[in-house]
């Protein structure tokens, strides 16, 4: 499981350094887009109820649940890391429970993502999704994420 969750996290690194990395052609007659659209950016600014932490931590989450799946757990231990973005634990738990994310779908994002990399039975599959050392999802969100990604008959 220690492999799968380096994997895991070699991959995260992977996307955000594609990311980062946009080719620029020296061209360019307009100006560039946004790493985090107005839209964005006005969505977290209508919660003020949340902290100026809590608000970084909201874009933070949000690009993170772009790349790839994450639990609800897993995206607090991610946020709150210190190999990851270092906020309070608080701070990443009131800014990931302010978000609408839909945790089956998370989970069968990253069911997709293990089975591209790797084969896993159905029950290999449920438990690296549930597992505290795999991605921390409840167990009916990964048996959904696995039944979704076709693990399972």
């Amino acid at each position: 499981m220690k492999i799968e969750r380096t994997i895991r996290g070699s991959l995260i690194v992977a996307t955000l350094l594609v990311a980062s990395c946009g080719v620029e052609s020296s061209a360019s007659s307009g100006p560039r887009e946004p790493a985090v659209s107005s839209e964005q950016v006005a969505a977290v600014d209508e919660e003020p109820r949340l902290t100026g932490p809590q608000r970084n931590a909201v874009r933070s989450a949000r690009q993170y649940l772009s790349m790839t799946g994450f639990s609800r757990d897993g995206l607090i231990q991610q946020l709150s890391s210190s190999a990851g973005d270092g906020y309070e634990i608080a701070d990443a738990t009131a800014a990931v429970d302010s978000l609408d994310v839909d945790w089956n779908e998370n989970a069968a994002k990253s069911a997709e993502q293990y089975l591209s990399i790797s084969g896993f039975s159905c029950n290999g599959l449920v438990e690296q999704l549930s597992s505290s050392a795999g991605d921390n999802y409840t167990e009916s969100q990964a048996r959904y994420g696995a039944q979704k990604a076709g693990a399972c008959s």
